[in-house]
Parts: C-alpha cells; structure tokens; sequence
C-alpha cells in the first residue's frame, strides 16, 4: 500500500462537503476561471511536456508519441471542452422522479454526486483537465493517477487547475494528483475501500483488465477499441473508402479507430484494389505512413498483403494496420462483430435499409454507427462537453462517460410528522 496515496484519498474526502456545497453557477464559474488558468500556464505545461516526450521516444512508438504530445492548439482544445462542460446542464440536484404516497409523504428520487473518483490513465495529459472539469461539474472530489510517461505534462495541468480554485478559496485537494506513478499507488487506488467511490481506468487492454480483476472498489470498465467497419454489398464505394480512410488514418493511436474491415463477398474484387490504392498506395505517394493490411485467405486471393494471424482479429492495433476479412452476408458480419468486437464502436456502410435496421438492432456495442466514421465515439462529439472514457460493459454507465454517468441518485422523502 502507498502511504502517500491513502493520505492523499484522506485529504481529498475531507472536502466532499464542501464540493456538494457549491451551486451550479458556482461550478461553471470555477471551471471557467481553471481553463483560464491553463490557457495562462500554457508556456509551463508545453515545457513540462517537452520533458515527458524526449524521456520516452525510446521507449514508446511514433503513434503513442503523439497521444502524448502537447501543442498550443491541443491546450486551447482542452480549455474550450472545458467551457463547454462548465456550460452544460448541472446534472446534480435533478429530481429525476416524483410520487406521493397514501400516508402522504412525497418521494423524490434526486441526482446526486458519487463522491470520490479515482482515475488511473496512461500517455495522455488530456485526459487530466478532461477528467478534472468533468468530476468537478458533476460534485465530484477527484484523484488522478496518470502514467510515468506523462507525469511532468499532468503535475503542470493540476497545478493550473488548482490555481482556479485557490482563486476561489476552495481547497486544492478537490482535484489531487497522485505523485507516485508506481504499481504500488495503482494497487491502493483499486483496494482503497471507504475511500474510494468509483475507479475509472482509462488505457490500454493490460491497465484496464489489471483493474477490473483486482479492484476491490466500485470499477468501470472502459474499453479497448477493437472497432469494425462492415462494408455491405449495397454501400456506395465512395463513400465507404472515405470513411475508413478517417476511421484507421486520421488518429490510429485512438481507441475509436478502426481495426477490422469486413467486406460483402459480392463487393470484394472490386473493393479491395481501390481501398489498397487508398490506404497504402496514395499514401505513400503522398509521403504519409502507409497502412498494413492483414488479409484473410480470400482478400489475400484478390490483392497482395500480409496474411491475417489467428490473433489479428481480436488485436487493438492502435497503429498503421488494419485486419480484413471478406463475409458472405450481413448475418455473417454481425456475427463477427459480436464474436470479436470489444463493444466499443462498431459501423455498417450500407444503402439499404434493412441491412441498416438488421446491423443496429443486432450489433451489441455501446455505439453502432450508420453510414459513418467509428472515429466520433468521443464525449465533445456527442455533444458531452468531453469524457471521462469509453465504458463497454452495461452497468451502469455505456459508451461516452458525461456528468450524467457521473452521478448516482438519492431518496429524498418529504412529511410532515408521519410514523409507521
């Protein structure tokens, strides 16, 4: 157990009154007055990041690189999702339900905060002031646990974070960062029982599993991006080469990017030259990383690539390369796709209609797209202001994680001097 931590998580619970405290226009305020302060220290966190990105290009690939880079335009994203969380709807204080009882006492069912949430994440320093502003919004104390690769890039986006609650009197530890990035404080964020209220591991398979098997607090379960697109015999080709052009290429690093493509049997020939000429061939011509692709034995008959493994089908890639795999129908997709798919974000291209309304109903993933690119799964996308992670499981949060996946509810029951 890490001491650090356990006082950390102590310090952190002292203050959940006064988070419960604050009113909706409070919270919007100071999450507003916290973007400010990252836009201002936005000099110290590029400097901070400097660091991180020269220590681990050794250690980490070209695509994970990029997760872990900072710029001032990517800093200035972070800022304007915050604005936009501090402008959405308070999700706490909502009677969700009300009924009065024979007795007449009156029963409402109330949103509420959690309490403490603890968020154990990788390469990505976003992920910090996204986590930060959104736990804040929804009356929640926050400790975060970013990885080692990242810690300089996180301790300069807390400190400005806490530099907009010190100029509102309120206590830093409302949004803590833990110093030890070792196992050990990672362990003790998952067994941290009567102090922790719910553990959100966001990264990859390893993390995320490592935490759903050993936590002994309350865990979400955020997914792996085993994404696929199921091009049917009806798609407009154009179309679809557009769409998984942005959905393997535009950020691969990402866990909404796609990694499988299954292709119409009757669509094949035809299909496969140009989405060969469109993900490796163009690419190259234009100077860009061109994408793998590993072939099941019928696409290997129609063009050259690199044979599929028997694993290549159930691989997060998060790189140049994408599994292919050529169906016989729409039946035989979604049965793919549920066999294989981690149920994140899973996509049909496809005119028809019944093709479209069988895929949708059927697909069990959190987000099934229709003509369109798995790459908008994200919580800015959907309109959230931005995410706390993908969850893949059902209960009780599924897909982008907004304030409203950040809240539980309460009875409150009104009378006026009844006894049973």
């Amino acid at each position: 157990m890490s001491q650090q931590t356990i006082d950390l998580l102590k310090q952190a619970n002292a203050c959940k009154t006064i988070m419960w405290s604050l009113t909706a226009t409070q919270k919007a305020e100071i999450i507003n007055t916290m973007a400010d302060c990252l836009l201002a220290q936005t000099e110290e966190i590029l400097q901070a990041n400097a660091l991180d990105v020269d220590a681990a290009k050794e250690h980490i690939s070209a695509v994970m690189i990029d997760r872990l880079t900072l710029t001032k335009e990517r800093i200035a994203d972070m800022a304007s999702g915050m604005r936009s969380v501090a402008d959405l709807d308070d999700p706490t204080g909502r009677v969700l339900s009300t009924h009065s009882l024979p007795n007449g006492l009156v029963v409402e069912k109330t949103s509420t905060a959690l309490g403490l949430i603890a968020i154990i994440y990788e390469s990505r320093p976003n992920v910090t002031s996204d986590a930060g502003c959104l736990a804040f919004k929804s009356g929640n104390v926050c400790v975060l646990r970013g990885g080692k690769e990242s810690y300089r890039s996180n301790a300069a986006i807390v400190s400005a974070l806490q530099m907009g609650l010190k100029q509102h009197n309120l206590p830093v530890e409302l949004i803590s960062l833990v110093h030890d990035t070792s196992r050990d404080s990672a362990k003790t964020l998952m067994t941290a029982r009567g102090l922790v209220d719910l553990l959100i591991p966001r990264g990859g398979a390893s993390l995320i599993q490592t935490c759903v098997n050993e936590a002994t607090v309350p865990c979400i379960e955020t997914g792996t991006g085993i994404c696929h697109i199921y091009v049917d015999q009806s798609a407009d080709i154009e179309k679809a080469l557009s769409i998984i052009e942005n959905a393997k290429t535009s950020r691969p690093s990402v866990c909404n990017a796609m990694e499988v493509c299954l292709i119409h049997e009757d669509l094949a020939p035809t299909f496969l030259s140009q989405l060969k000429d469109r993900l490796v061939t163009k690419r190259e011509n234009a100077g860009h990383i061109p994408v793998e692709l590993r072939l099941d034995e019928s696409a290997l008959s129609t063009i050259e690539g690199t044979k599929a493994s028997d694993t290549d089908f159930d691989t997060e890639f998060l790189d140049y390369i994408l599994a292919i795999k050529i169906v016989s129908n729409t039946q035989d997709a979604i049965a793919h796709i549920n066999t294989h798919s981690s149920g994140h974000s899973d996509a049909i291209i496809a005119e028809n209609v019944e093709s479209q309304t069988l895929f949708s109903r059927t697909i069990d993933s959190a987000a099934v797209y229709i003509n369109a690119s798995t790459r908008f799964t994200d919580g800015g996308e959907f309109g959230l202001g931005c995410e706390m992670g993908i969850s893949t499981q059902k209960l009780h949060a599924r897909g982008p994680m907004g304030l409203q996946e950040l809240t539980s509810y309460k009875y409150i029951i009104r009378g006026n001097g009844q006894i049973r």
